[in-house]
């Protein structure tokens, strides 16, 4: 699963940050760490709770318990908060540094809202930091696409009471086992890939057929008025064996290999906040 896990710098330190709920939540020992340089920022965060809890049955109520890879690359179940929250958190951290802290976070939220209003930015914003790290124009074309057809399929999923992260992560891996054959994971390992997001590193004919196993998906789903877990998992199956007889087909009468070891690795990497689709 990639929920769009991301790392951003902040004067000289890294802030963890995860697309969760649609809109992005901070690491807050990470942003307790940047405005305290304690070493110790984890404790620092206990003893704030303990402090708040006192004056409030539940003071950070608004922080959420969401898996982010610690600097070991193993995930971990971290607190972390939407914008609002790390503002408040801000707010009962004594330090020089809140305010640059604080015009940060505005910015963030201030790209947020023009996103919402206005899509074509986002999809601007994503495309420069692909081509940013090397990949072509045909490539990005696809990959857009995948990212809006995936958007379209998790919203459906919502709609008809699927439950985030774990349930599309199995309905996930479902279509993608019956598209390609592999699971994300076993197609992650194929391509030599560790903790790097599966589809930017899949080639063109990879992106098409994943698009095309979710959303043949989604359209069973609305066709057959899928409810729930199960019924949108038999979509799923569907779905993905869809795409995979189509894959099979091409792979054996025009000979060519859809499933491949090809990675961008190599590409530059000095940009690494490509924004992600939930997965």
């Amino acid at each position: 699963m990639d929920n769009r896990n991301a790392v951003i710098p902040f004067e000289g330190k890294e802030i963890r940050k995860i697309w969760h709920k649609e809109q992005w939540y901070f690491s807050v020992v990470d942003i307790i760490e940047v405005l305290t340089n304690s070493s110790q920022a984890n404790r620092y965060w206990a003893d704030l709770k303990k402090r708040s809890a006192k004056e409030s049955e539940q003071p950070f109520a608004f922080c959420e318990q969401l898996k982010l890879a610690g600097k070991d690359g193993r995930q971990r179940l971290t607190d972390c908060a939407h914008t609002e929250g790390v503002l408040r958190i801000v707010m009962s951290v004594p330090s020089p540094k809140a305010e640059p802290l604080k015009l940060w976070l505005a910015q963030v939220g201030n790209e947020r809202i023009q996103e919402v209003e206005n899509p074509e930015i986002s999809v601007s914003r994503l495309t420069e930091l692909y081509k940013a790290k090397g990949y072509d124009d045909v490539w990005i074309g696809n990959r857009l696409k995948t990212i809006g057809i995936r958007k379209e399929l998790t919203d459906e999923w919502q709609k008809r009471g699927v439950k985030e992260n774990s349930e599309y992560a199995i309905l996930t891996a479902e279509i993608a086992k019956a598209t390609f054959g592999l699971t994300p994971a076993e197609h992650a390992k194929l391509k030599g890939l560790d903790k790097q997001n599966l589809r930017d590193h899949m080639t063109n004919l990879e992106l098409v057929f994943t698009a095309l196993g979710e959303e043949v998906t989604r359209q069973l789903a609305i066709k057959d008025n899928a409810q729930g877990f199960s019924q949108n998992h038999e979509a799923a199956i569907q779905g993905g064996s869809f795409a995979g007889n189509a894959r099979a087909r091409l792979e054996s009468e025009k000979g060519l290999k859809v499933v491949s070891t090809e990675n961008f690795l190599g590409l530059e990497t000095t940009n690494n906040n490509l924004l992600e689709e939930k997965e």
